[in-house]
């Protein structure tokens, strides 16, 4: 693993990022806003705050260890939060049964596998990113056109967008900024899940009421 991936880690140890590592909080604070001021239910809504905080635990992981296995937990939480908000918001939020909400999964594979070679073009690994930004407008799209709440899914991709501008200007701006950005795109990118999360729990509420 190259331990200079990121501006901020110049050389091995715990400490060597100490932003990057430490922003990672802001995940396991928007896990626990969202388990406790959002009440999820089901069981399926329950996993989004236990993933969040997992996507944390793993970011973590990473930015201080920083080894093979580290950023296996880092994308791979990632990933598992992304795949399970899809699924979870096709069947909740869209009202599609189980049987093919679970379709979202190995759809969402085709897309990142076929926006791939443009996503290699973005600098610094913020191309496997695009998959998901491309998720998030779309979901905001067809919730707004089913008019479903749709709000808190804008403004999640406008935050996402800056997000993975900062992630990608890391190291472009490293001479300038010597910490980097990259504790920025933690930031934020909590902000993103919390309020996609937030978007399907207060929808499957609402429609509990109704």
């Amino acid at each position: 693993m190259d331990v200079d991936a990121y501006c901020e880690r110049l050389a091995p140890g715990l400490l060597a990022e100490p932003l990057n590592a430490v922003s990672n909080a802001a995940f396991l604070v928007a896990a626990a806003l969202l388990w406790w001021r959002n009440r999820p239910r089901p069981w399926s809504l329950r996993a989004l705050p236990v993933l969040l905080a997992l996507v944390g635990l793993g970011s973590l992981s990473f930015h201080t260890v920083a080894d093979t296995l580290t950023n296996f937990f880092d994308v791979g939480f990632i990933a598992a939060y992304v795949i399970w908000y899809l699924i979870v918001f096709t069947h909740h939020h869209l009202g599609v049964r189980w049987s093919l909400a679970w379709l979202a999964a190995p759809a969402f594979v085709v897309l990142a596998v076929a926006t791939a070679p443009l996503g290699a073009l973005v600098p610094g690994g913020s191309g496997i990113y695009l998959a998901p930004f491309l998720c998030l407008l779309v979901a905001a799209v067809v919730a707004a056109a089913r008019r479903l709440p749709w709000h808190d899914l804008a403004s999640a991709a406008g935050v996402f967008a800056v997000s993975v501008t900062l992630r990608t200007l890391d190291q472009p701006l490293c001479g300038q900024w010597p910490s980097g950005t990259h504790y920025s795109w933690h930031l934020l990118n909590a902000v993103v899940l919390f309020l996609v999360a937030r978007q399907v729990i207060r929808g499957r509420r609402a429609a509990d009421r109704t």
